[in-house]
């Protein structure tokens, strides 16, 4: 975790994403008509207006819980009580804390809600999904057997080197990339506000989460060879009506999503709904690790300005005290082997 040099300062970086007040719920049929009968802003060149700042918060899982079978949709009634319920819940953490077993990991850690951190603070975008999966199934395919057995030979080879050095490390805890700013964009537990904007030829979007700026090029340039692999792919845009698609390849395999492997595909569309909704689309795609492609969608919720800078490695003590614990260990075995 990042070592925060203050709580004011804390405070300050999450102030964009606070709103106690939830959006009203809207059904994925009232979305796409209120789509149909809207028209989006231009941008000078033309283009629709996607720009400012937005948030992919959800209460809704990836992966639709078990139990609810092939169920898609919340009825309303269903959707109102998960709503109420999740108020409740935030409600009690603010006014008593979260209870914490002394001596335990939590122990030791922020109370996300005391900060504005817990994600039911955030303005989120409720829908009556039961999964950001969509489909009957609402769950990521099986992974193949080759599949699994890359991802367990991997698993073994740096089994028993977690700590060697920083390289051996997760990317996340280096803070070279986060699981919010990876494609397909999926929302973390806190952190989860983008910026959006414009220009003749690109559109840039920007993660609270690290900081990062994706730069998509939408003229017609190609991908780069095969041989070029980046941590979250090369992304290349185009428009559809009023649609923006982003087709996604390239990936770095050390940066896998999902268990993902070097043939990851993802198409990303990005559909302005009405003033204040984008719905986000993705599908991803593998034959190396799934037998077919899977797709999910998200609605982004417009927020107010601005995103303040993440600087993940600002003050970060986590990964030096973490080698430097590894490395005490190391000695204290290697004196205790010397003394038998």
């Amino acid at each position: 975790m990042r070592h925060f040099a203050s709580a004011a300062i804390l405070c300050a970086c999450v102030l964009s994403s606070i709103a106690i007040a939830q959006p009203a719920a809207k059904s994925p049929e009232k979305a796409k008509a209120a789509a149909k009968a809207w028209a989006p802003p231009r941008t000078p060149d033309g283009r629709p207006d996607l720009q400012g700042y937005w948030t992919n918060s959800t209460a809704t899982p990836l992966e639709r819980p078990k139990g609810l079978g092939a169920k898609e949709f919340y009825s309303e009634r269903e959707l109102t009580e998960l709503i109420q319920r999740e108020k409740n819940r935030v409600a009690a953490n603010e006014e008593e804390g979260r209870p914490t077993q002394p001596g335990t990991d939590a122990d030791v850690h922020y109370d996300f809600a005391q900060f504005g951190l817990d994600p039911g603070q955030t303005k989120r975008s409720w829908n009556r999904r039961t999964s950001l999966i969509i489909g009957d199934v609402g769950t990521i395919p099986a992974m193949l057997p080759e599949a699994r057995k890359r991802n367990a030979e991997i698993a073994a080879k740096n089994r028993g080197h977690e700590f060697d050095g920083p390289e051996n490390r997760p990317l996340g805890t280096r803070c070279i990339v986060m699981g919010q700013e990876s494609v397909p964009m999926l929302p973390g537990g806190y952190n989860n506000n983008l910026q959006i904007v414009q220009a003749p030829g690109y559109v840039a979007i920007m993660h609270e989460m690290n900081h990062s700026v994706r730069i998509i090029p939408t003229d017609g340039s190609p991908h780069p060879p095969a041989s070029v692999r980046q941590w979250r792919g090369d992304s290349r845009g185009h428009w559809e009506g009023n649609a923006l698609v982003i087709d996604v390849t390239n990936f770095d395999p050390r940066n896998p999503f999902r268990g993902s492997g070097d043939k990851l595909h993802v198409t990303e569309t990005f559909t302005p709904v009405d003033p204040d909704t984008i719905l986000y689309r993705f599908t991803v795609e593998d034959p190396s690790t799934w037998d077919k492609p899977w797709t999910g969608e998200i609605a982004w919720s417009r927020v107010e300005g601005p995103i303040y800078e993440f600087a993940c490695h600002e003050g970060n003590y986590d990964l030096r005290n973490t080698l430097r614990v590894a490395r005490a260990a190391e000695q204290e075995a290697a004196k205790k082997a010397a003394q038998k």
